[in-house]
């Protein structure tokens, strides 16, 4: 059994021996490999879906792992019970959808230690709700896989979270000539990412700004003030990307 890049680093950050439960599991190919290989000892496949249910129902049968990974059919936290599982993982949909669903289920997350959360857009909803609601973020991946770019982050319970958060998104200067990133602009980045400059992230922000270069292009198109101040703001934020990117360094990681 082969996975993807993507999910083999997401297997990767589920400790030995956990309990697992993977949401939008799909066809279950990530718990599946999570018992297969010992990462986890039991898991939990939840899908929202009956089509992708019934594939999982399948990949489980098929892998002869009925009596250690459970298909089941739930909208989000909705398919574990409180104190049923330590890792959940929840990966390949919106930051919105992540922190939704995060949210919805928070009684779900007792016992549970590790949040694994690969958010396709809107990574910086997903920080933000890890800082919001006291986890400690431990890890951040960005890798390329396929022509996209995929960022894993890793939220882990913490008793001193509150204080390693508060170090992890003080106000830093990154880069030479050097550039001062605040809170807001290190949940953007993330924090462990830009201070490593991967030639992936770098990549990733190149693509982001021509994006926003076309949004500003096509909100030059009207006249009105509401309009103009808006193209403004997205301009100027524009250039602070545009300046952070040509500061981080090409050849290798950045240090405090």
């Amino acid at each position: 059994m082969k996975l993807s890049e993507r999910l083999n680093t997401i297997c990767s950050l589920i400790p030995s021996g956990s309990r697992l439960a993977d949401i939008g599991s799909d066809h279950a190919l990530l718990p599946t490999y999570a018992v297969m290989e010992g990462r986890a000892v039991s898991a939990v496949a939840g899908e929202v879906n009956q089509g992708p249910y019934d594939a999982a129902c399948r990949q489980v049968a098929e892998a002869g792992l009925a009596n250690k990974v459970e298909v089941r059919l739930g909208d989000g936290l909705a398919a574990i019970q409180p104190g049923e599982v330590d890792v959940v993982a929840i990966a390949g949909m919106g930051g919105a959808l992540i922190v939704r669903i995060l949210t919805e289920g928070k009684e779900k997350l007792d016992g549970v230690k590790r949040l694994i959360l690969q958010p396709n857009v809107g990574e910086d909803l997903v920080r933000r709700w890890l800082l919001e609601e006291g986890w400690l973020l431990t890890s951040e991946t960005i890798l390329e896989e396929d022509g996209k770019i995929y960022e894993i982050l890793t939220g882990d319970r913490s008793s001193s979270a509150e204080e390693e958060n508060a170090r992890l998104y003080a106000d830093t200067t990154v880069g030479q000539p050097p550039v001062n990133l605040d809170r807001e602009q290190l949940l953007e980045f993330g924090p462990f990412l830009v201070r490593e400059a991967s030639p992936v992230f770098r990549d990733k922000w190149a693509g982001e700004i021509s994006k926003l270069q076309r949004v500003a292009g096509s909100m030059g198109r009207s006249d009105s003030e509401e309009a103009k101040g808006k193209r403004e703001a997205l301009e100027r934020h524009i250039e602070f990307l545009k300046e952070v990117l040509v500061c981080l360094p090409k050849d290798k990681p950045l240090s405090n």
